[in-house]
């Protein structure tokens, strides 16, 4: 018997079943599922599993989670372009899981220590979808058919341009996150000077007591744009995030929607106000 703290208060998961590769968690006041078929030779429950419950490193982990009174199939197809958005917490089928992105461009990574800031909400999270690309996560590639896709940041290099041009191309939706992505804001601060160069040269010639010489790597250091702009400046954006950062709470509200297939309704005061 296991005690697992959720959203809801403890949860004790007194069985884990396997049949046809598909894992079932229930509250104990629930009966075990009636099989439709003679199930298979039940396995030992895995002594991993309230950790991996628990634990918001399982946003980035290759087990699948499932969160009390969700049923997902380990063996689910992944969506394909343009499918429709799942429905949560449907009863037993083949529900598809959202292909969920998020980048950080020319920002202070502020958004995205915002988004751990969704705490047990991140546990339900992880049963809906699947995390494709991230900071969070160790992936080199953006990859194609993303369902969603958060970009915090501003354009503010040459690898920025390409990156969201290569965003918009492989996702459906494209949310703004945050105000540098929506404005600009800090990252932006520069554009009055004209150019990159004045800042470069203050910070890397002028201010340098030994070896003093602007960065330049083919590669490596990729060169500064003269004028930082926010994503829509470059592709079409869907959905406007602001907040420096956006709380928990706002992106909750973005989120939650898209996963029973509705677009977010933001307005309001505390969903929309900049800074």
């Amino acid at each position: 018997m296991w005690e697992v703290w959720g959203e809801w208060g403890v949860w004790e998961v007194w069985g884990v079943w396997e049949e046809r590769g598909e894992r079932f968690l229930h509250h104990p006041s629930k009966p075990p599922p009636s099989p439709l078929s003679p199930p298979l030779p039940l396995s030992p429950p895995c002594p991993c599993l309230p950790l991996a419950l628990v634990s918001p490193l399982a946003l980035v982990s290759p087990l699948t989670l499932v969160s009390p009174l969700t049923l997902v199939s380990l063996n689910s197809p992944l969506p394909t372009p343009h499918s429709p958005l799942p429905t949560p917490h449907s009863p037993k089928s083949t529900m598809t899981r959202l292909r969920l992105a998020t980048v950080w461009l020319g920002g202070c990574s502020g958004c995205h220590m915002s988004f751990l800031d969704l705490d047990e909400w991140l546990i339900d999270l992880a049963g809906l979808v699947d995390i494709v690309y991230s900071p969070f996560a160790d992936i080199k590639e953006y990859p194609q058919d993303v369902d969603v896709v958060l970009v915090e940041g501003a354009i503010a290099n040459e690898e920025h341009l390409t990156t969201i041009r290569t965003v918009r191309e492989r996702s459906k939706l494209l949310i703004s996150f945050g105000d540098c992505a929506v404005t600009g804001n800090v990252t932006a601060l520069r554009n009055p000077l004209g150019s990159a160069e004045p800042v470069l040269q203050r910070c890397y010639v002028e201010l340098v007591d030994l070896h003093p010489q602007i960065p330049q790597e083919p590669g490596i250091v990729p060169p500064l744009l003269d004028q930082v702009t926010p994503v829509h400046y470059v592709v079409p954006v869907d959905i406007y995030l602001p907040g420096c950062p956006p709380s928990a709470t706002r992106i909750r509200a973005a989120l939650e929607p898209l996963l029973k297939g509705e677009k977010p309704q933001l307005a309001g005061r505390e969903l929309i106000k900049f800074g």
